[in-house]
């Protein structure tokens, strides 16, 4: 007899978790966690260049899956490499930097990943301007400065080759909301409109919202009425319907302080009212969403990643 799903399947709850060993380690644990979704490293994120990966990993991988809630691959989400910055100026990097996200959407296609989450990147002032102290709250109103436009700019045009060297390609490159800390884009959630409306195939493009980071970047989600404000906003200047993945974690640091510190559910300064309204939003029924938070043992002993998803499992309406 099928079990019926747990909270966090039936909500497409999961966590980001360790392939260390082997690609399958993180579908093994999400099916023994009973997770609903799952996001992985396909490589070593701190290389620029990976090994490439070969026919025995890949079957192991997808052999892992069968059979589970992971045969949808919609639950599955890979993060790309921190080193990739497609706003670069700087002519080497941003080479290095499209070369490096061209390997990572290669291995997810292979994997049969949906859905690849990338940080915009950062304009590092190379049009002229200033960069701004670390307590200068970002202006969530304003265009983009001519940095953030230029930045903006080369981000669809890295996209663009990307896109043209991966023809038929399905994995979509999901765009994720920052808190604007030094010069990276992807704060305001125009900016990630901008992005799409620039590449010259947007349907490859998707979202992904962190709830830490909307928190830091200044939108207000204090109370259940801010809190769906901020939902109809983003709906209103990027599209609710292109989120793909969202990444559920509290935040350590303050209100538009610009600082990305994640904390564990419920134990940081987000405050419940966004929780709720993200996980019960029904246009995220079917979208991915994994915690990034500290690992280790939480309250008795048992392991932070069921203490937190638990946690949005109950905001989701599921005890």
């Amino acid at each position: 007899m099928t079990a019926s799903p747990s909270p966090c399947e039936k909500h497409w709850i999961g966590s980001h978790l360790s392939t260390a060993g082997s690609l399958r380690a993180a579908i093994d644990e999400a099916v023994a966690f009973r997770f609903g979704a799952v996001q992985i490293f396909t490589r070593n994120q701190r290389q620029w260049t990976p090994k490439s990966l070969t026919d025995a990993e890949v079957v192991d991988f997808t052999t892992a899956c069968r059979g589970t809630i992971f045969e949808d691959t919609r639950r599955i989400v890979s993060h790309n490499s921190y080193l990739v910055n497609l706003a670069s100026p700087d002519a080497e990097n941003l080479t290095k930097s499209i070369a490096c996200e061209r390997a990572e959407l290669e291995r997810c296609e292979r994997l049969g990943v949906r859905v690849s989450v990338a940080h915009p990147g950062a304009h590092l002032c190379a049009s002229g301007g200033k960069a701004r102290k670390p307590a200068e709250p970002n202006d969530l109103d304003a265009p983009p400065t001519t940095d953030e436009l230029d930045g903006l700019k080369r981000i669809a045009k890295s996209i663009d080759q990307i896109h043209r060297e991966l023809r038929g390609y399905r994995v979509r490159i999901a765009l994720e909301t920052t808190t604007g800390s030094g010069t990276n884009l992807g704060y305001a959630f125009h900016h990630l409109k901008t992005i799409r409306d620039l590449v010259a195939e947007p349907e490859r493009i998707a979202y992904c919202i962190d709830t830490c980071h909307v928190f830091a970047a200044g939108y207000d989600v204090s109370t259940p009425s801010r809190a769906k404000a901020t939902l109809e906003r983003f709906d209103a200047e990027a599209g609710l319907e292109h989120v793909a993945a969202i990444h559920v974690n509290d935040s350590e640091a303050a209100f538009a302080s610009r600082k990305d510190r994640h904390a564990h559910i419920g134990e940081g300064l987000c405050g419940d009212a966004w929780f709720r309204a993200v996980l019960r939003h029904p246009a995220f029924a079917e979208v991915p969403k994994v915690l990034e938070t500290e690992k280790g043992d939480g309250a008795g002993g048992r392991a932070w990643d069921l203490v937190n998803a638990e946690r949005l499992a109950a905001f989701a309406g599921s005890k």
